[in-house]
């Protein structure tokens, strides 16, 4: 079918989700830009800032299950806006806090906010895209997760360096409140948006699914379904390994290639624009096998494999003679991820109805974020004893290691708990 006669406004939300991705990672991110001046100033370790970055975790965590079957219950729209009207405010108080206590604190508040962000967007691309064209829509608007990090390392060193620390917080945190004027404006759901064409709507139904209309599924009924935990075990396995691309890179190459985080820093930002090259390429490309006439799960587990190989090279990182050697190994890794985690994400949507897709990825995320809980205490625990006996380089061999096999071991539970992937027949209780 012709793509001028469908028309194109579905891609209009995707660029909408695009944004707010971008500024939820920015967000986030922020943090870890700022780590060497933060730990100057309120005298941190690796296991203060590994505390605080476990906080933020575990409330995400929290705030993932809570936030799914909410969304599922609310609706997409509003949703959202509650989303990052919270994470936003969270964000700009970082800029008041006065010790170590309090950034515990404003970070429990942004990840109760931020983890509206993915349980909303899968659900909205779920509601307006066709099953063949959902992971390329899901790996352009996760590519804004990538932005936001490609965009911190260049933003956030330049606030920091004429306006100090604190104005850092509060002018990406405000940013959230002018894409929220946009959303409300533009987004509905397709049966109630009144600028989406008929050809169009019966391009986004085309698979046959039910509408969002049906009775909302409770999240507790989920957990007795094989494809839900399908979903659990590679999020609980890989999201770990993204907190620690986007909460210790930057203190990694300030410590082994001596990199100054008081200046825009090339090496961050190539790594993170190769997360963008994934995030979209990896979208693509199970969406390019399906078009080819490969069945949708097959698409999806070949190109997760695929992936996941690609994961394994960053155990070779502590062999890196330069900071260059490392930012390829490194960059290819983080681009795995993306491609991994777009193409994961959709494997929701085609396992699942629609009315059921919010509550299956917040509790699949909450796995990747209590995963993350974890790993970032192991991380400062194993940095912190490295630093002490003057072998910090020897930690992060370590943590490379561990990252290098959780893709593999992640798809291959994955595959035993749903070979096929088959698609889930939900029964009203």
């Amino acid at each position: 079918m012709n793509e001028n006669k469908i028309g194109n406004y579905r891609w209009v939300v995707v660029a909408l989700l695009f944004f707010a991705t971008t500024i939820n990672y920015l967000d986030r991110q922020i943090i870890g830009l700022l780590k060497p001046t933060l730990e100057s100033q309120f005298h941190w370790t690796e296991i203060d800032y590994g505390n605080i970055v476990m906080a933020f975790t575990a409330a995400y965590a929290v705030g993932l299950l809570i936030f799914g079957n909410f969304i599922d219950k609310i609706g997409t729209k509003l949703g959202y806006t509650i989303s990052i009207i919270v994470w936003s405010l969270a964000a700009m108080l970082h800029a008041i806090v006065k010790n170590t206590l309090g950034f515990g604190v404003v970070r429990v508040a942004l990840g109760l906010g931020e983890s509206g962000n993915f349980p909303s967007a899968i659900k909205a691309v779920a509601e307006w895209f066709p099953k063949r064209e959902r992971a390329f829509a899901t790996g352009i608007f996760n590519s804004g997760a990538n932005i936001g990090a490609v965009a911190a390392p260049i933003i956030v060193p330049w606030i920091l360096g004429i306006y100090g620390w604190q104005m850092a917080f509060l002018i990406t945190g405000a940013i959230g409140f002018i894409w929220l004027i946009f959303w409300l404006i533009f987004y509905e759901i397709p049966s109630k948006h009144k600028k989406l064409g008929v050809p169009e709507y019966e391009f986004i139904h085309s698979d046959g699914e039910e509408t969002t209309d049906e009775k909302k599924v409770k999240w507790i009924q989920l957990l007795g379904i094989r494809q839900t935990w399908t979903f659990v075990a590679g999020k609980f396995l890989t999201d770990p390994v993204w907190y620690f691309f986007l909460f210790w890179l930057p203190s990694y190459f300030s410590s082994t290639f001596k990199l100054d985080l008081t200046k825009p820093s090339l090496p961050l930002v190539i790594v993170y624009t190769s997360t963008t090259i994934g995030s979209i390429g990896g979208g693509y490309l199970s969406s390019w096998l399906i078009k080819k006439g490969w069945p949708i799960f097959k698409a999806r587990k070949a190109s997760m494999l695929i992936f996941a190989v690609c994961v394994i090279p960053i155990i070779s990182a502590r062999f890196a003679a330069n900071i260059w050697q490392a930012v390829g190994l490194i960059g290819l890794a983080a681009a795995a991820h993306q491609a991994w985690s777009a193409t994961i994400f959709t494997t929701a949507s085609d396992m699942f109805p629609k009315r059921a897709i919010s509550s299956v990825v917040g509790i699949g995320s909450m796995a990747g974020a209590v995963g993350g809980i974890f790993f970032p205490k192991l991380i400062g625990y194993i940095l912190e004893t490295n630093k002490q006996a003057g072998h910090i380089l020897v930690g992060y061999n370590i943590i490379f290691t561990i990252c290098g096999f959780a893709y593999l071991l992640a798809w291959i539970i994955m595959h035993i708990l749903s070979p096929t992937m088959k698609r889930v027949q939900l029964y009203d209780k």
